[in-house]
């Protein structure tokens, strides 16, 4: 592992587009860059999208035939171009 890299999950690209939705900021639709088992990175691009590190967001993968489940994610880090989000424990009902 490098000595910046602390993930602990091996990610896969994978592009697919997710409704994130922050109590505070509203309701967003961005792309994935990434997943992995612990969490997932949204790509932001010039929306205003600003959360704090450990904000608590939904988030719900859109375009599927059936709705997907909603889950709860924490943001873990901020880079140039978006978030990590790390899965929480639980998971809403879409």
């Amino acid at each position: 592992m490098d000595g910046d890299d602390r993930r602990v999950h091996c990610r896969t690209e994978m592009s697919a587009k997710v409704k994130v939705t922050h109590e505070l900021l509203g309701e967003f639709v961005f792309s994935t860059r990434d997943i992995s088992d612990g969490g997932v990175f949204i790509v932001v691009g010039s929306e205003p999208f600003s959360p704090e590190m450990g904000d608590k967001v939904k988030v719900q993968v859109q375009g599927l035939p059936v709705p997907a489940p909603v889950l709860d994610m924490v943001v873990v880090r901020k880079t140039i171009d978006g978030f990590g989000l790390r899965f929480g424990e639980s998971v809403v009902k879409g």
